[in-house]
Parts: C-alpha cells; structure tokens; sequence
C-alpha cells in the first residue's frame, strides 16, 4: 500500500509481517481427568521436584481415581536429549496408558 504526502510517496509496510504459519485442529479435551492417567513431562529445570506432588495431590483430590506417571519415567525433556525424548514419546505416552499429559518447563 502506498501513502502519500506533500514531500512524496511512500510504502507502507505492516509492522507484525506476514503469517508464516497454518492453524491446525487441537485434540478433543477431556471431560474430566477422574479415573485418567496423567502423565508428567518435565526438563529437570526449577523445583520440578516440589510442584509435581502439589499439582499431584490437587488434581487427586480434584479428580477421585486420577493417577500419575512420573516425569522420572520419560527422563528428561531438555539438556541435550530432547530429540532422543521426543522419537520415542508417543510410544512411552501409550505404554503407560497416559490420557493426558502436564508438561513442566522451568525458567
């Protein structure tokens, strides 16, 4: 688009660019996370340690029959073993049956 002044023509550009990106279909949220696995997915960054068993027992105490695969199991999602993780994620995810997943990152 162009704009003119009294000193001349200019082109005008807008500032956010041109998106470079498609939107894809989200999968269908759960209903409810009662009597679902949830596993834990975390990349060994700040208090994982201390949060996952607060979030844990909310969630339990939220949810009745809800349980848990530890982040332990899947190692972790940083620290130069991230592209090993991720080949192999979905495959560990449906092997411990996991409905839904909480992923921890930390700053």
């Amino acid at each position: 688009m162009k704009a003119a002044s009294d000193k001349g023509v200019y082109e005008v550009v807008w500032p956010r660019g041109k998106s470079q990106s498609t939107n894809v279909h989200l999968a269908k949220r759960l209903d409810t996370l009662q009597c679902k696995t949830i596993c834990e997915l975390w990349d060994w960054s700040y208090r994982g340690r201390e949060i996952f068993p607060v979030i844990e027992k909310a969630l339990a105490n939220r949810y009745p029959g809800c349980n848990f695969v530890s982040f332990e199991e899947f190692g972790t999602t940083h620290v130069g073993r991230e592209s090993e993780l991720i080949v192999t994620l979905a495959d560990k995810l449906r092997q411990n049956g996991c409905d839904a997943v909480i992923s921890g990152i930390g700053c």
